[in-house]
């Protein structure tokens, strides 16, 4: 079983790479790859949203 800190500490990577995709999706010289990064968000928010539903936030932090 994961230890929900390390699992939280790898959805805080993951958030983080969806600010990297939200910047590169400002390009404008994306062409087609815009289709792409923009599947991946939305992917990266349903999981996301998944994971919040799913563990939510404790007072602890965990």
């Amino acid at each position: 079983m994961v230890d929900p800190q390390v699992m939280k500490e790898q959805i805080t990577q993951i958030e983080s790479k969806r600010e990297f995709l939200l910047k590169l999706l400002e390009q404008p010289n994306l062409g087609t790859l815009r289709i792409d990064v923009n599947q991946a968000i939305e992917e990266m928010d349903d999981l996301l949203e998944e994971f919040k539903a799913t563990f939510p936030e404790t007072p602890d932090g965990v």
